[in-house]
């Protein structure tokens, strides 16, 4: 018995990535030569490469074909008619304003109320102007 008696036939997925790759020419010239005696002798082989061939024959001839420009308007459009305006509805007023002018919205509307409560006479922001002392009740009084 000699070693090709020996290897066990390949499996059909091993076949087809050999054959892919004979197909490619990815293979290297050693293992190329394998394939093409493989090719002339097996008729599995054989077979299985004509299959890819035509395969690829057939896929080689389609081309890919470019969308048109207002493609993606007229889907969201057509969505948009058929749900009732459920999906793609007008924007909010979040995503029609950048988050820089709301954060410096933000920013300012904290400044005025802090200036409000700065300025307000309650206001628990504000120093006392009159210090107080601690009188022997434990009562604090103003200075006079």
């Amino acid at each position: 018995m000699t070693n090709a008696d020996k290897v066990s036939p390949p499996d059909d997925d091993e076949m087809i990535a050999t054959l892919s790759d004979y197909l490619d020419g990815v293979l290297p010239p050693d293992r190329q030569s394998e394939v093409k005696q493989k090719l002339e002798t097996d008729p599995e082989w054989k077979k299985t490469h004509d299959e890819l061939r035509e395969v690829r024959d057939n896929l080689s001839g389609l081309q890919k074909a470019r969308a048109p420009q207002k493609f993606d308007e007229d889907v969201t459009s057509t969505i948009h008619k058929r749900s009732a305006g459920r999906f793609f509805a007008k924007r909010t007023f979040g995503d029609r304003v950048p988050l820089g002018v709301l954060l410096i919205i933000g920013v300012i509307m904290l400044v005025i109320i802090g200036a409000l409560i700065w300025s307000s006479p309650t206001g628990s922001l504000k120093r006392d102007k009159k210090p107080t002392e601690p009188q022997g009740s434990g009562e604090l009084v103003p200075k006079p």
